[in-house]
């Protein structure tokens, strides 16, 4: 470590210097206040060990320095007995600890030790500070929680490299917002985002999506049209549900990724390409790699840097943050929110996540009067969650066999929500904030089959 040593007793100060160089430290001495003021704007210190009195003036002058200089910087101040009274003075002022002369050096080592550690730590700390200060400024993404945080110290850190992404996460919980953090801290935030959702547009069209096509290519090509990949030249192009793609269009993604080459439907030569891929599913592509589902070439391919979103029940805190978000949406910003409101909405477990939060308010607000929302805008299955339901016949994870209180909560939230809406699924998708496939796959997660009493009366 490197430490700055401040003291006028030439003698006292040599002896310190020498047995701290002796535990590996580097020290720089000085004997005033006016040399030790030069050496600080000069150097950079990992502590600093100054006496209280010198010739010059007061070594809480030149705490205060020191401190303004480098706010992480930690001081040990030397004194004399008759001025212990001074130097808890200086603790008050910034000063990590004092020894009164001639001290131990065991005592000197072992306090300086720890402020050593203490110093390195609130380096780290503004560090990573910066970091996130510096994430949430270019990102629409919301949160403090220290799962957010993570989120965003990490894409930061990945985003400056061409590698592809999948970005892992359940539905409504914010990947095509991962996605634009990843391209607006990338070195391609000038040029294109694109973003294709391969859940919304059926196969036959995909692949003409995705890669363009000449013109006579099939009936109905009646001129050749580029694909996103040539639209997300120099780029990012963002595949959400990248689970959804068919297995032939995932043998033509490889071949694109390592090839940087794509040919459009119809043609034939190759045109090369130069896109990042940022990639997003809310399935287990292990578990579909596995089940023969997804290509285990094109995961090991993709998943490169992979980023987990949490859901919004594991990050309860940001909770207040996305309620005053979402009432401060245009046209009217000044909504508020009754604290008993607001804690039912913090309670709530979210199965659909942001999207279902963003629907509850927005209904919250078309129902409130005066700008106010209380419990009685909002829905029954918030202020008075339905208790557990189980139906046998469905295959549902019963009491005795739940691997988790959480999971359980969801499916009999899902549960409530198709029965309270008559069965019907698009209503059912709609109320939990999902899509029609979302709401599909959460049924089929949790064995609701068709033939089951809850989805007797349900829309095809």
């Amino acid at each position: 470590m490197h430490l700055l040593l401040v003291d006028d007793d030439a003698e006292y100060r040599a002896t310190i210097a020498r047995r701290l160089q002796r535990r590996g430290h580097t020290v720089q001495e000085a004997e005033n206040l006016q040399s030790a003021m030069a050496v600080a704007r000069a150097e950079q210190f990992d502590a600093a060990v100054i006496d209280l009195e010198m010739p010059d003036g007061s070594g809480v002058t030149l705490l205060h320095q020191l401190k303004e200089d480098d706010p992480a910087l930690e001081v040990l101040i030397l004194t004399g007995h008759g001025s212990i009274e001074t130097a808890v003075e200086a603790m008050r002022q910034g000063a990590y600890d004092y020894l009164t002369k001639p001290c131990r050096f065991e005592e000197l080592d072992t306090r300086l030790a720890k402020a050593i550690d203490r110093g390195r730590l609130s380096r780290e700390n503004q560090r990573l500070k910066s970091l996130v200060e510096n994430a949430t400024a270019t990102t629409d993404m919301i949160g403090r929680s220290p799962a957010m945080l993570d989120v965003l110290v990490f894409l930061r850190r990945i985003a400056v490299t061409d590698h592809p992404v999948i970005v892992y996460g359940e539905s409504g919980t914010g990947k095509e917002l991962a996605a634009q953090a990843l391209h607006r801290f990338s070195p391609r935030a000038e040029r294109p985002l694109v973003a294709i959702n391969c859940a919304a547009i059926p196969d036959a069209l995909l692949e003409s999506e995705l890669f363009g096509h000449e013109r006579g290519a099939f009936t109905g090509a009646d001129k050749a049209k580029m694909g996103l990949f040539e639209a997300a030249s120099t780029g990012t192009l963002f595949i959400d549900e990248l689970g959804e793609l068919a297995l032939g269009l995932q043998a033509k993604l490889l071949r694109a990724l390592e090839t940087r080459r794509i040919r459009r439907v119809g043609a034939i030569k190759e045109t090369p390409i130069d896109v990042r891929i940022v990639a997003a599913t809310n399935r287990d592509l292990v578990q579909a790699v596995a089940a023969g589902r997804f290509r285990e070439d094109l995961y090991y391919r993709l998943n490169v840097l992979s980023v987990q979103l949490p859901p919004l029940r594991e990050r309860r805190d940001d909770i207040p943050l996305l309620v005053e978000h979402f009432l401060k949406r245009p046209p009217l910003r000044d909504w508020t929110i009754v604290p008993a409101a607001l804690e039912k909405l913090v309670d709530y477990p979210w199965p659909g996540n942001i999207r279902e939060l963003a629907n509850v308010i927005e209904r919250a607000k078309i129902l409130a009067d005066d700008l106010k929302i209380t419990p009685s805008q909002l829905p029954d299955n918030i202020v008075r969650p339905a208790p557990p339901i189980r139906v046998a016949s469905s295959g549902f994870v019963t009491e005795a066999t739940k691997p988790d209180k959480l999971v359980t909560i969801e499916r009999d939230h899902v549960v409530a929500v198709l029965q309270r809406e008559g069965g019907n699924k698009s209503r059912t998708a709609t109320a939990l904030g999902l899509t029609r496939r979302s709401l599909y796959r959460l049924l089929e997660k949790y064995g609701l089959a068709p033939d089951c009493p809850t989805d007797a009366n349900a829309d095809s």
